[in-house]
């Protein structure tokens, strides 16, 4: 029979960590980050400051199972500390393209002289910050930041023309760096 796979990682300085029925929430200096990690297979746990994974056996799929959730946990505590930034630039050539906030609705007004202006909701957990072309996502949820990003760049979506004339739109100028 195989032996059992454990893995710990630690918090650090000034982040805490609880565990409700599967549910992990992290706190630390720059922010809140929670995740559900109900899983029958790996238990977690939380051990003097470190948060403990264990599946009973060595298979392929638990292994699997286990480094993902720690991976995760890893972004979330990586989150907590300083909050992962996307960087988007909005380049328009042909018409003068209106980007705006509204509550958590992104609404692009003007795309290629549309009356209708396009609009996508965006996750709660990520802050947008618009500077003229500039925009700049901020959150302590690696997958909250990266789910806006692709939203904003998906709206921005062209159907019907060449991409190598019109290259108006909104795009992804700097992702966070790995930690």
């Amino acid at each position: 029979m195989k032996e059992g796979i454990r893995k710990e990682i630690v918090l650090g300085e000034k982040v805490t960590a609880q565990l409700h029925q599967g549910t992990l929430k992290i706190k630390g200096p720059k922010g809140e980050v929670e995740r559900n990690f109900a899983h029958p297979i790996v238990a977690l746990s939380i051990d003097n400051g470190k948060v403990v994974l264990v599946a009973k056996k060595s298979t392929k799929t638990q292994k699997m199972i286990l480094n993902t959730f720690a991976s995760h946990i890893k972004n979330m505590v990586d989150g907590v500390k300083e909050p992962y930034v996307y960087k988007m630039k909005v380049c328009s050539g042909h018409f003068p393209i209106t980007v705006s906030m509204s509550g958590h609705e992104f609404i692009i007004k003007n795309f290629f002289g549309e009356t209708v202006p396009r609009k996508t909701t965006l996750p709660k957990a990520a802050e947008v910050k618009i500077n003229g072309a500039d925009i700049t996502i901020t959150s302590s949820d690696l997958e909250a930041a990266g789910l806006a990003a692709s939203k904003i760049e998906t709206a921005f979506r062209i159907t019907k023309r060449d991409i190598r004339i019109f290259q108006d739109g909104g795009y992804i100028t700097q992702k966070p760096e790995r930690r």
